[in-house]
């Protein structure tokens, strides 16, 4: 079949798993920014999700759509370099209209991978899987103490700096990686003509932008003791 045959159907996979990736992000940032707010309603938020049939059956997908993701790239790469030959090894000029990101993509996926896994250990571990497990993690109760991980690892823990600089080089990959894939995929799927091409560059900038910039906000917002702006107390008191 075509579609997993050649490289065009390859190319075509992992653009379709890159938008289902790109829309998931989107979700997930706006449930980070509500952590911004107040701590008890994402914490809300995560207990909704939790272990419940729906949020694991998303959360298989989400997975599926990862490993396809990243698999393919690595097939499409790997192709590229065996049909370039011992031409990849030549040193030559790169054309000005050839972006950085474009050149190093397997290099911000791997990036995006490492911090990827980080993020897993730090909180899918201790909210949705230690919910599924039934255990207890640092004496923080499973998923309803989602704020207090945040809080935590950015804010409380003896190399909360460290992670915070991790967290900066992993979202600064995603940028990079997120503002030439939204772009290529556009291509990819076949919306690339004169008009819409450059359109859909700008727009790949902003989507990176605006979804990397909530998720920093978050993590400096948290690491400066900025949030939640709202605690138990303070919206008590405002009631």
């Amino acid at each position: 079949m075509w579609l997993f045959n050649s490289s065009i159907g390859k190319k075509l996979i992992m653009s379709l798993s890159g938008a289902f990736l790109v829309l998931f992000l989107l979700f997930h940032m706006s449930m980070n920014l509500v952590a911004a707010f107040s701590g008890e309603a994402y914490d809300a938020i995560c207990e909704f999700l939790g272990a419940n049939w729906y949020a694991l059956a998303g959360t298989m997908v989400l997975a599926l759509g990862v490993v396809v993701h990243f698999v393919y790239a690595f097939i499409l790469t790997f192709q590229n370099r065996k049909a370039r030959g011992n031409n990849a090894y030549e040193i030559s000029k790169k054309p000005k209209t050839v972006e950085w990101a474009s050149q190093n993509m397997l290099v911000l996926g791997l990036i995006v991978c490492v911090g990827l896994l980080l993020h897993l250990s730090q909180f899918w571990a201790h909210m949705q899987y230690a919910e599924i497990a039934g255990t207890e993690v640092n004496n923080v109760a499973g998923v309803a103490d989602g704020a207090a991980w945040i809080q935590y690892y950015f804010n409380g823990w003896e190399y909360a700096w460290l992670n915070v600089c991790l967290y900066i080089v992993w979202l600064a990959a995603l940028w990079f990686h997120l503002s030439h894939g939204v772009w290529s995929a556009m291509q990819t799927i076949g919306w690339n003509n004169k008009v819409w091409i450059d359109r859909w560059h700008c727009i790949s900038v902003i989507i990176a932008t605006v979804v990397i910039a909530g998720f920093m906000l978050v993590v400096l917002g948290y690491a400066f003791g900025l949030f939640p702006l709202c605690n138990a107390a303070c919206c008590a008191a405002a009631c």
